[in-house]
């Protein structure tokens, strides 16, 4: 196993990278480091302890989908190959087999779930190129967050701006990519989706649905259904009190 590891500055200078607390960037930074050479890491909770982590960071790096977790406890660098080039001749294959036939890499080189698991595909801008140890030969970055052809669904964006405004932690899977996909066919683009997400999130948080909080109903079987367009034009509320409206007043989801 290599003694060297590298990292692109077009993954730890992200928003989504700096938003992360100190300790989460450490340990991202150690797990890297503890890494074979595809990437795997086998003890991860080991690590965490030896980081000075706590569960949360590693949940954190889970969450936004830095790292793909297995059922077996062993984890995978999602952009292991976007940091690092290992040369043939230094290269040994890791021993978590199992684990790496679930993978696939996406467009830019990164890991993600085959569709018969969760995607996990994460918003990047980022051109791989081949990073050799001492050089970026990563191409120019897109600084716009949408910035993918027209024929290619931001799954990842959508479903990750809704996961940070609500704290929740939906993921790629075809449900969830079933209902983005059809308002997307009927035009909606990625700053409506944003929109939608920010106007329920201020019109139901602290409200009641009978009986039921309303931020329940903060997921996409509620918000990117046909009443998508209702919930686009709808007005974000400033500061709302308790109301017995009727349940169509509120913008109900049913």
């Amino acid at each position: 196993m290599a003694q060297r590891r590298m990292f692109s500055k077009k993954i730890v200078e992200t928003d989504f990278f700096m938003e992360m607390s100190p300790t989460a960037k450490l340990l991202y930074f150690y797990l890297n480091m503890s890494a074979d050479d595809d990437g795997f890491v086998g003890n991860p909770k080991t690590i965490k302890l030896i980081s000075g982590a706590t569960d949360d960071d590693l949940k954190i790096l889970i969450a936004k989908q830095f790292i793909i977790p297995f059922d077996s406890g062993v984890v995978v660098i999602k952009d292991w190959k976007i940091h690092n080039y290992i040369r043939k001749d230094t290269y040994n294959s890791t021993v978590y087999k199992f684990e790496k036939s679930q993978l696939l890499d996406d467009a830019n080189g990164a890991y993600v779930l085959n569709e018969s698991e969760p995607s996990t595909e994460r918003p990047r801008e980022v051109d791989t190129g081949k990073d050799r140890l001492g050089k970026d030969r990563l191409g120019k970055s897109n600084n716009n967050m949408s910035g993918k052809p027209d024929d290619v669904i931001p799954y990842s964006e959508i479903l990750g701006y809704l996961n940070k405004k609500t704290g929740r932690s939906f993921r790629n899977v075809e449900a969830n990519k079933k209902l983005i996909k059809a308002r997307w066919n009927e035009g909606y683009k990625l700053e409506d989706f944003k929109t939608v997400v920010d106007n329920m999130v201020s019109n139901w948080s602290g409200k009641m649905f009978n009986g039921v909080p309303a931020e329940n109903y903060l997921q996409p079987k509620t918000l990117f259904s046909n009443k998508f367009d209702s919930y686009l034009n709808q007005v974000p509320r400033i500061e709302q009190k308790e109301t017995n409206q009727a349940y169509d007043d509120l913008g109900l989801p049913f």
